[in-house]
């Protein structure tokens, strides 16, 4: 028994040496390895590795991942004009060297973004400062998040990181300007509309006119049909009357005077003064009298 009790304490202290001797890098970190406080190995490599026990050496890791640095705060710049923008940015970044990072920072993650935020400021007005507000908020947007990734890149890579991407979140005047310039902008948009109304009327008024020339120029074409049709509606009754009457001709002059009856005594209270023996009654004395001479 008194042999055991050492045999165990033993193992397990050879475990525990055994375990303090190896290590996991998975495919996610770097894995820096240190002897004495001095850099003796940089694995990037996932697997299972062996070192010597503390304090001969010891390992720290780094994330290797794409890493993300969101300004909390805006940045006031300000633009060729003399005019302050708000500018909100965030910036993708990795790690690219883990043994001049961790020489630079000494591992320390938030010293890393504090200077990464620096360099992002300063190249951020440099980009700024020469442009306008309508390069900066439309034309070159674009070309100023470029600009900027590279002329960061080389002082990030003395720093044992890579650039990855720099985006502008945002683009706003600051709160003493925004009030003028929405101003601006809404009498120009008035301005605009006022055009557009103006064209619109003056559509409106060539389409109403061009309407109402074509209206004439279709009711004078149907005039002229109406007219022509009517035309030929009474020649052809003409010529019906004319052979209808001109198979009868006495027929015609007692229909004519008829006619003239009806006309001349269309009231009780009408008179007519004329010699009984005209022409006029002749169709209104006796069926025995014989005919006038013609």
């Amino acid at each position: 028994m008194d042999r055991l009790i050492p045999a165990v304490i033993g193992l397990l202290v050879g475990v525990a040496v055994l375990s303090s001797c190896m290590f996991v890098v998975n495919e996610r970190n770097y894995a820096v390895v240190f002897a004495l406080g001095e850099i003796k190995e940089v694995i990037d490599e996932p697997g299972l590795y062996f070192k010597l026990p503390p304090p001969f050496q010891n390992v720290q890791q780094f994330d290797k991942r794409i890493l993300t640095i969101d300004s909390a705060d805006s940045e006031r710049v300000q633009t060729s004009e003399k005019k302050n923008l708000l500018i909100d940015a965030f910036v993708k970044w990795r790690i690219s060297n883990p043994r001049t990072y961790y020489v630079t920072f000494g591992g320390n993650e938030r010293a890393a973004q504090e200077r990464l935020l620096a360099l992002i400021r300063d190249a951020l007005n440099a980009s700024i400062n020469r442009r306008t507000v309508n390069d900066v908020t439309s034309k070159e947007r674009d070309k100023i998040m470029q600009e900027i990734r590279t002329n960061t890149e080389a002082a990030a890579k003395l720093l044992g990181v890579e650039i990855v991407d720099v985006r502008l979140k945002r683009v706003d005047f600051v709160p003493e300007i925004s009030e003028s310039v929405y101003r601006r902008m809404e009498a120009e948009r008035k301005r605009v509309a006022n055009e557009q109304r103006s064209i619109g009327a003056a559509e409106g008024e060539k389409i109403r006119a061009d309407a109402d020339r074509q209206r004439e120029v279709i009711l004078a074409e149907a005039y002229r049909k109406a007219q022509e049709a009517k035309g030929e509606g009474d020649a052809k009754a003409s010529a019906v009357y004319a052979q209808a009457f001109g198979q009868d001709r006495e027929f015609y002059r007692f229909y004519k005077s008829l006619e003239a009856y009806r006309s001349s005594f269309g009231s009780k209270s009408d008179m007519l003064v004329v010699d009984p023996s005209s022409d006029f009654f002749r169709f209104m004395k006796s069926a025995d009298s014989p005919p006038p001479a013609r």
